[in-house]
């Protein structure tokens, strides 16, 4: 797998493993172009393609990337006739969910209504424990609000 890819996948999938309901199934692939590609499955064999805008800065990479494994995560859920709203903006709880976007040169989760920043990509779990949230997909509704 392409190393900007992997790299960012990384810190992609630890926000979906410790938060959402469902949970992809990944296989890397190519595209058409032989360009690296990492598919995001469903349990039903439903997939779609993720990658990583060659040449950009990491944290671009990664809220890029992180925006496409929030597509597919909301769909996903949508599919199984859960709550579409990964990850839910605390500050909005069932109403929307969070922003991926680069603030100050690293890539974070933020409300897309006040622009207010939840956390880093990748930090969801940590603050879930900080704030002393509970089972996957719970602790947001938990933290403080804007």
């Amino acid at each position: 797998m392409n190393e900007e890819l992997a790299a960012a996948l990384a810190v992609v999938l630890r926000d979906v493993r410790a938060t959402c309901a469902v949970q992809p199934i990944v296989r890397e692939e190519l595209d058409f172009d032989d360009a690296p590609l990492v598919m995001l499955y469903e349990a039903d064999g439903s997939g779609v393609g993720v990658s990583v805008p060659e040449g950009a800065a990491p944290a671009e990479q990664v809220a890029d990337l992180a925006e496409q494994v929030k597509d597919w995560a909301v769909e996903a859920l949508a599919s199984q006739l859960l709550p579409a709203t990964w990850p839910e903006c605390p500050g909005h709880p069932a109403s929307h969910p969070l922003a991926a976007e680069v603030v100050g040169g690293t890539a974070v989760w933020s409300c897309p209504r006040t622009r207010r920043v939840v956390a880093p990509v990748g930090a969801l779990a940590e603050l879930g424990r900080a704030r002393g949230g509970g089972a996957r997909g719970q602790f947001l509704r938990r933290t403080v609000s804007s």
